[in-house]
């Protein structure tokens, strides 16, 4: 459960950093442009995933508690939790924290990464967004295709039934 706490603390302290510079150095509506590939635009997100259901942020507040409330719960009662899920729910619940606090300290998601020359893209996302795929995207492949040489304790007493 310590490298859980590290992670979600460190994602969330980083994530809430480059918040507060993009906030304090970027006025909203303005772009920098960092690389020809990445652009910094200051946009504030008052919805949730791809900009969905603006004016409802509060609604995704409230869902990512009751989520990473679930996690912490899930991640202290299980007896079969796996060392790379600590990790990688570390990053997810950091990122979702830091989406949080955003909303709480902006009253509102300071999005600014912006990916030029994809097609079709234009989505603008933050440093919370990437750790919540950081997380996401090991654990799905991890948890599809991982093969345990031996059975976890839950597995094992399931197989007794």
């Amino acid at each position: 459960m310590t490298i859980f706490s590290a992670i979600t603390l460190t994602v969330m302290l980083v994530s809430q950093v480059g918040s507060f510079l993009v906030n304090s150095m970027i006025p909203i509506g303005s772009t920098v442009e960092w690389t020809t590939l990445v652009h910094l635009t200051h946009i504030r997100n008052m919805g949730g995933v791809f900009g969905m259901f603006q004016g409802r942020g509060w609604l995704f507040a409230l869902f990512s508690v009751a989520l990473i409330g679930g996690l912490i719960v899930y991640l202290l009662r299980s007896t079969s939790v796996k060392p790379y899920e600590y990790v990688c729910f570390g990053f997810i619940a950091g990122g979702g924290s830091s989406n949080i606090l955003d909303r709480l300290i902006y009253g509102s998601v300071v999005d600014f990464i912006n990916v030029q020359h994809i097609p079709y893209w234009h989505y603008i996302f933050n440093t919370a967004d990437v750790m919540v795929h950081v997380g996401l995207w090991p654990m799905l492949y991890l948890s599809l295709f991982e093969r345990d040489a031996q059975p976890t304790e839950d597995q094992a007493h399931n197989q007794e039934r």
